[in-house]
């Protein structure tokens, strides 16, 4: 009887691949080829161990210079195996780098004695992971501003059922723009070539990858996602007797369906996925917003929406550069992989630039009260962001701009809310 085997996989501080011993080709049944450089280590836990525990074993590690524990894994062929795992941070010139993960199977025991328990709060986070629903503020804010700034023209007076169908049915239409975003991301390939991604906020939810939802699962939660926006919409035609909401609607679920879907894949057009992107949640989300409340067509409601358009173009924009080499090799050539990352860079702050001009010249039109000029005190913060992509486009450092650039949306968003008021 030989001896047994040992994996020992080490990987950078992202989690990214970088050694994969004969052992653990044994063990876990990828040869080191498939996955040195091409994957990272959460590929080998169940979904809901990475999100629920492996967070805090590695900075166990790098606290106390090891943790062990015992753990479940799983192979290429998705059997799992019971193991023990050692743990330890590795150094270069006294600089962590990265981990060092030492693991034995044990043999004789089941795997689901050594399965990690779910809390709820992890059970809650693979929802929130599945769905993207911190970014539904992209769509929240549009609705809500437009809402505001016609109860203040005196075009509605409001109504609490319309407001919730508007709301609710806005919000799911975007559910369905994330889920079928990620469903076609994955079917296409683009997501298996990608492993330059920050998690959270590039590279799509890496849902299926996780195994958090399975494809078929993703696909059929998309499409619920639809027929209840949808069903909203129906209940608000027949509410209000008027079905020129159905073109709204039509437009919104196009963008939803169609941004990665092909043959169309507006992501992939040079331009057209950021265009489809800065309309829907800007000027399509406002008009769209006070047409369903009002039944008015209003050119000024349109316009209202402009700004947050531009800065949610910004939000999809930067997320944009860590995705652009695996982007590319997928065929998905949208308008940063097409400029190159370093004019690209520029393109963010001439984006910041005109999102934040259009509420002056909103403001000098009458179409803004003049307290909306309130989210200009937004645009230092939008200035350093720029400074900050500029000079960091390709480096690590740029996960932070990521999170800059949604608070920057977010803070413009609710100071032009309450400069509707006046």
């Amino acid at each position: 009887m030989g001896e047994q085997p040992v994996s020992i996989i080490t990987c950078d501080m992202e989690g990214r691949i970088e050694t994969f011993n004969k052992g653990a080709e044994e063990i876990f049944g990828y040869r080191a080829d498939e996955i040195i450089g091409k994957k990272r280590v959460s590929l080998f836990s169940p979904g809901m161990v990475v999100l629920g525990h492996v967070a805090g074993w590695l900075k166990s590690a790098s606290e106390n210079g090891e943790h062990r524990t015992r753990t479940t894994f799983v192979r290429k062929d998705g059997s799992q195996l019971a193991a023990e795992v050692r743990i330890t941070p590795t150094f270069h010139d006294g600089i962590q780098i990265g981990y060092c993960g030492r693991s034995v199977e044990l043999l004789d025991v089941d795997p689901a004695e050594t399965l990690p328990p779910v809390a709820l709060a992890t059970r809650i986070i693979r929802v929130v992971a599945i769905t993207r629903l911190p970014f539904l503020t992209a769509t929240w804010l549009p609705v809500i501003l437009a809402t505001a700034w016609a109860l203040q023209g005196g075009l509605l007076e409001f109504n609490a059922l319309s407001f919730g169908l508007v709301f609710l049915g806005a919000s799911l239409m975007h559910l369905t723009a994330n889920t079928f975003n990620d469903y076609f991301d994955w079917t296409s390939g683009t997501d298996q070539l990608n492993n330059d991604y920050f998690l959270q906020l590039s590279g799509g939810s890496r849902a299926i990858e996780l195994g958090l939802i399975s494809e078929r699962g993703l696909q059929q939660l998309a499409t619920s996602f639809l027929l209840l926006s949808t069903a909203c919409g129906i209940a608000l035609m027949f509410t209000s007797s008027d079905f020129g909401l159905l073109w709204y609607g039509v437009a919104g679920a196009c963008c939803a369906l169609f941004y990665t879907a092909g043959p169309v894949r507006l992501a992939a057009r040079r331009g057209l996925g950021e265009l489809a992107i800065g309309l829907c949640f800007g000027p399509l989300m406002t008009a769209g917003t006070v047409y369903a409340m009002t039944g008015i067509h209003s050119t000024e409601a349109l316009l209202l929406g402009l700004p947050l358009g531009l800065l949610t173009t910004n939000i999809l924009w930067v997320n944009q550069f860590p995705d652009t080499p695996s982007d590319i090799a997928a065929g998905k050539l949208h308008l940063v992989a097409t400029l190159g990352l370093k004019r690209a860079s520029y393109g963010y702050l001439l984006l910041a630039v005109v999102a934040f001009g259009t509420v002056w010249w909103l403001v000098k039109s009458g179409i803004m009260a003049y307290n909306s000029l309130a989210a200009l005190l937004v645009l230092p913060l939008a200035l350093y962001t720029s400074w900050r992509i500029i000079t960091q486009f390709d480096q690590r450092e740029l996960a932070m701009s990521c999170w800059l650039t949604i608070g920057i949306q977010f803070m413009t968003g609710v100071l032009l809310i309450g400069g509707t008021y006046y």
